[in-house]
C-alpha cells in the first residue's frame, strides 16, 4: 500500500516592492524599467504627470522614480501635490532631472523629494539609489520602537512622529534623518556623515541635501530651531537635554 499523501501547505510568495517611473521618454522609461525588473522589482510605467497620483491611489507603491519635465504636469508639481496629499504623503520619490543647476536640484527636495539623480545617469546607478532608499524607508525590526526627545517622539515601527500628542508628516528621508539625530544626540553629526549613514551610500549631490532637509524638519518640527543646532561649516548636533519648553501663556480673561 502506497503512503497516504502529505498535503503540501499552500505557498504565497514574497511579493517584490513595486515602483512606479513617471517618464515620457519611452527609450529612458524602458531602459530604467528593464534594469529595476532585473533587479527583482515589480515596475510600472506612465508618461503622465496627470497620472502619479490617481496610480498610487489605486496600487501600493513603495517608490516614485519621477522625471522632472513632464508634459501637462511637471515633475515638480506631481511632487507638490504628493507631499500635500495624506495618502500619498509618505511615499518615497526619487526625481529624475536633465538641468544640472544646483538650484533645480534644491527646488525637487524643497518640496519633498528624497534623492534625485541627473541625467545622463547609469541604469545600475537608478538600481543603487532605489535599492538604498528602499532600505532606509523600510520598517525595522527595532528593539527601541518609541524614542523620545523633549515634546516630540517617534513610533519606530508604525513610521509616526507627534508632537505633545499630535502627529506631525514628514516624508520618508526626513523621518530617518530626525530618527537618525534622536539616537545620536548630543553628538557633533558631520554632513558627511549624515550623507552617509542617512541617504545610505556615497552620495555625489554635494551637503547642501543635508541643509535643506534640516530647515524642512525645523518647519515642520519648530521646537527643533533651538534644539538642532548648526556646527558652522561642519554639521549639526542635536541638544541633550533638550531645550525647556517655553511655559504656555494663559489667556486673558
Amino acid at each position: 500500500m502506497w503512503p497516504a499523501r502529505v498535503k503540501r501547505a499552500d505557498y504565497t510568495a514574497p511579493s517584490m516592492p513595486r515602483i512606479l517611473v513617471a517618464e515620457d521618454d519611452p527609450d529612458i522609461a524602458g531602459l530604467v524599467r528593464h534594469y529595476l525588473e532585473k533587479a527583482g522589482y515589480t515596475v510600472d510605467v506612465t508618461d503622465a504627470g496627470t497620472d502619479v497620483a490617481p496610480r498610487l491611489r489605486r496600487t501600493p507603491t513603495d517608490l516614485l522614480v519621477l522625471d522632472v519635465m513632464l508634459p501637462g504636469m511637471d515633475g515638480l508639481a506631481v511632487c507638490r501635490a504628493l507631499r500635500g496629499d495624506p495618502a500619498t504623503a509618505a511615499v518615497p520619490i526619487i526625481m529624475l532631472t536633465a538641468k544640472a543647476e544646483e538650484s533645480d536640484r534644491i527646488a525637487g527636495l524643497e518640496l519633498g523629494a528624497d534623492d534625485y539623480i541627473t541625467k545622463p545617469f547609469s541604469p545600475r546607478e537608478v538600481v543603487a539609489r532605489v535599492r538604498a532608499l528602499l532600505r532606509r524607508a523600510e520598517r525595522p525590526a527595532a528593539t527601541t520602537t518609541l524614542l523620545t526627545y523633549g515634546p516630540l517622539s517617534i513610533d519606530v515601527e508604525r513610521h509616526v512622529v507627534s508632537v505633545q500628542g499630535t502627529e506631525v508628516r514628514l516624508t520618508a528621508k526626513e523621518f530617518l534623518l530626525l530618527r537618525y539625530l534622536m539616537e545620536h544626540r548630543g553628538r557633533v553629526l558631520s554632513r558627511d556623515l549624515l550623507l552617509s549613514d542617512v541617504w545610505d551610500y556615497s552620495y555625489t549631490g554635494g551637503t547642501r541635501t543635508v541643509d535643506v532637509h534640516v530647515r524642512r524638519l525645523r518647519e515642520k518640527l519648530p521646537f527643533m530651531v533651538e534644539a538642532l543646532v548648526t556646527v558652522k561649516q561642519f554639521g549639526y548636533r542635536l541638544l541633550d537635554p533638550p531645550p525647556a519648553l517655553e511655559p504656555l501663556t494663559a489667556p486673558r480673561a
